[in-house]
């Protein structure tokens, strides 16, 4: 990463949000209001932290946060898509938005960014069928926004600004934290795996690490304002470092932040069991800082499918890596996505999907039907499993995992655990919510005054999925 270019472009991009407030007030006088924005996220965590830096930038350029779209002046999609129903969601979202535009609020603008804008087939039919859109940029210069603003405010007609690859990582630029005990801290972005059923890779480029001083700097200043809990983000936090020119692993990574004052819990997401070291597991086992919570996606059981998904791993190998992890860790919680239905899968490969489930009992998965996508290997794979099959093996595997988390959820009834609330309960607001370091739910009396705490909890039952308990004094 070149970090001259980095402050460089962090001033400059600070120019043009004093550019962009400017007009903001200019437009404010003559409305007789403060202007509103709203942004929409869809996908996963790295959507979410993105959307964190708009809401920043928009912030500093002096618009007011909107929680319902139709009520705000600048409305921003910061889309995912993984699925191609991502898409159609976001179409039918504009579409509704146009008639809000046309009959209520005329000087709406309409941005639209993030991985889908990063497909020229969704851009294009953007610039052809929704001419009321008024901004579009993609994954890569998300950090633009206020010089994309600035363009929009000046300029005519649709601005388009979407990068296909870069090599730079824009840091020190505003952001809005949803939370402010906890917080998302990117360490790195992309993807080298090329899973043959994921569009990913190809919208948000090749992985690139960001510096460890950059990242160790940011969790700092967030211990300073407060946070107790982060969540290092990254497609494959596993192969962190790599692509550094002094390279530093994901384990070494993990223990200096660990280290850092102030923060008391440390999540990751996403790993790729291809790349889980030994290293690692010693790291998570030694440091009681790092919660006991490890999100390990299998997506088959099937060691045949898995080389069609292009994994690199087996069957075998992942159930070993689960074996190590959990003679390290014992109270280690494990969690898990899966596929079902991918090309070629026959009722043999699925069952060898249901083995590993029942072998390996995992606390909750995330359970997918496997759905065509646009553009990657797998859409064009032979052998597409016929509909009412695969939806039969969904139910089939959705019961297996529901029976044994149901199981498995109970474990630790009777014991006194650390839970950091984080917020009143919705259908109960004498009572308090938050989790436990294996990121399980737990509810117990309490005020609004114990969010953002972590308080000695007795888990007196369980629910299934979250647990009822007691505040011990």
């Amino acid at each position: 990463m070149n970090r001259a270019f980095s402050t460089d472009e962090a001033l400059r991009q600070r120019e043009y949000i004093e550019k962009v407030r400017a007009i903001t007030l200019e437009k404010e006088k003559r409305l007789g209001r403060k202007l509103r924005f709203h942004v929409e996220t869809l996908g996963c965590q790295m959507n979410a932290k993105d959307s964190e830096k708009l809401s920043g930038i928009l912030r500093e350029i002096g618009y007011l946060e909107e929680e319902r779209e139709e009520e705000a002046d600048f409305v921003l999609y910061n889309t995912c898509t993984v699925r191609e129903n991502a898409n159609l969601k976001i179409y039918g979202r504009l579409g509704y938005l146009h008639s809000v535009k046309k009959r209520k609020n005329p000087e709406m603008k309409i941005g639209i960014c993030g991985c889908m804008m990063q497909e020229p087939d969704e851009v294009q039919a953007i610039r052809e069928k929704y001419r009321f859109v008024s901004l579009v940029f993609g994954t890569h210069n998300i950090f633009k926004l206020a010089e994309l603003m600035y363009r929009m405010e000046t300029e005519e007609g649709m601005i388009i600004d979407v990068w296909e690859g870069t090599d730079e990582i824009v840091e020190d630029l505003p952001a809005i934290r949803k939370y402010s005990f906890k917080s998302g801290v990117n360490i790195m972005y992309g993807c080298n795996n090329f899973c043959s059923y994921c569009i990913v890779p190809y919208v948000r480029g090749r992985e690139r690490s960001r510096l460890p001083e950059d990242i160790l700097s940011e969790i700092r200043a967030l211990a300073e304002d407060g946070v107790k809990e982060v969540m290092l983000l990254g497609q494959n936090v596993n192969s962190y470092g790599k692509t550094l020119e002094n390279p530093v692993s994901f384990s070494e990574l993990l223990r200096r932040v660990a280290a850092v004052e102030g923060i008391e819990r440390v999540r990751f997401m996403t790993s790729h069991p291809k790349d889980l070291s030994d290293e690692l597991i010693a790291v998570i086992a030694e440091n009681e800082k790092i919660c006991r919570h490890f999100h390990l996606p299998l997506q088959s059981g099937s060691s045949r499918i898995l080389e069609k998904m292009n994994r690199h791993y087996t069957k075998e190998q992942y159930l070993d890596i689960v074996r190590r992890l959990r003679e390290a860790v014992p109270d280690i919680s494990i969690t898990t996505d899966i596929i079902v239905g991918f090309p070629g899968e026959t009722e043999e490969d699925f069952l060898e999907t249901m083995d590993v489930v029942q072998k390996v009992r995992y606390d909750s998965a995330f359970t997918f039907i496997y759905s065509k996508r646009t553009g990657t290997p797998a859409e064009k794979m032979p052998d597409q499993v016929p509909e009412d099959v695969v939806k039969d093996r969904f139910d089939r595997l959705l019961r297996e995992v529901q029976r044994i988390g149901q199981e498995v959820s109970g474990r630790d009834v009777g014991r006194v655990l650390p839970v950091l609330v984080e917020d009143v309960n919705r259908q109960d607001s004498t009572m308090v919510s938050g989790r436990l370091s294996n990121n399980t739910l737990v509810h117990f009396k309490g005020s609004n005054a114990l969010t953002g705490t972590i308080v000695p909890v007795k888990l007196v039952e369980s629910k299934g999925f979250y647990y009822i308990g007691e505040a011990v004094r």
